[in-house]
């Protein structure tokens, strides 16, 4: 398996996506292509003794997307960037999955652009794990479209339903809809329409409406909205761990002496906490409805972060988690015409 590592994307790149590279080589059975400014990488490598021996080669861009460029102009004009090199690299077969710290739109466009999208699937979604009482909750979409169809929120489902099954091993994944309330009339008309559609799916188990608080919480396995909504769920979520890890680190310094006599005693159980809650753990989303495995990492990854990430793609590519999804979508639109066949011959069709 070779992955393709955008060394130029993001807020600390090259150098913490380099630092995650040679750290994910050793971990990871995987061989790991840098995509960027050869003589950057190198100069970063050449401070690590024995980097040659490890699974790591270079593919030279001379071309950065940057953060606040157009991503679809963007795309189409720097033919060279590391994210359209290294997403062309995983077209043409040379390697199983592309990751990328840098601009998500310019990520997703040049999936779409280069990769297109798998048959069947309106719009691309970005399936982020978030960590609860019982694990993870998926949340999908969380960024790659802020506009949704309720056809295309069906779909993100079904993707993220295999998702769950193959990556975190989960049977049978619960499938929420993010909505205002649990009863089916509740939410806007995206809501009820999406509603409609996946209460009369056959290859998702979906429980009906989820509220904000059923995510951690874990009510769920799998939580759906749009790209809107997910991102300031994700984004709101990340702050308030943070809030909250802060403030007991405030209250424990001004406590006094008891406090901090038992922090002692907690500081294994408190870490411990701050592992789950940090974002860095999990290093990476994918971007689910295109053809390949193409992984987002949030601008601010360090080395830990990339790492991770490229540990997300190693899952998704082993887990053969591309023809599962085809094999769903293909089954259900198999499901669709045997319907459809039916009510033109006269028949009722019961869901």
């Amino acid at each position: 398996m070779k992955i393709a590592v955008d060394a130029m994307g993001g807020d600390h790149a090259p150098e913490e996506v380099v630092l995650g590279a040679l750290s994910a080589a050793e971990k990871y059975d995987a061989d790991i292509l840098l995509v960027g400014d050869e003589a950057k990488i190198r100069e970063i490598l050449a401070a690590h003794e024995g980097w040659e021996k490890l699974p790591l080669s270079i593919r030279h861009a001379g071309e950065v997307i940057g953060m606040d460029e157009h991503p679809a102009d963007a795309v189409r004009t720097k033919k060279d960037s590391s994210i359209v090199v290294a997403t062309r690299l995983v077209k043409e077969g040379v390697c199983d999955a592309v990751l990328s710290a840098g601009s998500t739109g310019a990520a997703v466009t040049a999936a779409q652009l280069i990769l297109k999208r798998i048959k069947g699937v309106g719009r691309p979604t970005i399936a982020t794990p978030m960590p609860t009482l019982n694990g993870v909750t998926l949340l999908l979409d969380s960024g790659a479209n802020v506009d949704s169809k309720p056809e295309h929120l069906v779909q993100g489902a079904m993707m993220g339903s295999i998702y769950a099954e193959y990556v975190y091993n989960i049977k049978n994944p619960k499938v929420g809809l993010l909505n205002i309330g649990e009863e089916e009339t509740k939410g806007n008309e995206q809501a009820k329409a999406t509603y409609a559609l996946l209460k009369n799916q056959h290859v998702i188990n979906f429980v009906g409406n989820a509220e904000g608080r059923d995510i951690p919480k874990g009510n769920v396995d799998v939580v759906i909205c749009d790209g809107f909504v997910g991102n300031v769920v994700l984004k709101f979520a990340e702050g308030l761990a943070k809030t909250i890890l802060n403030l007991l680190k405030e209250a424990i310094k001004e406590g006094g002496l008891l406090p901090k006599m038992g922090a002692m005693f907690l500081i294994p159980t408190l870490k411990k906490l701050g592992k789950r809650l940090d974002p860095n753990e999990y290093g990476g989303a994918p971007l689910l409805g295109v053809n390949g495995c193409v992984i987002i990492s949030h601008g601010s990854s360090d080395a830990k972060a990339i790492c991770s990430a490229i540990g997300v793609a190693n899952d998704y590519v082993k887990g053969n988690v591309l023809e599962a999804i085809r094999q769903m979508l293909a089954i259900d639109e198999e499901l669709l015409r045997e319907e459809a066949g039916s009510v033109g011959e006269g028949g009722r069709v019961d869901v």
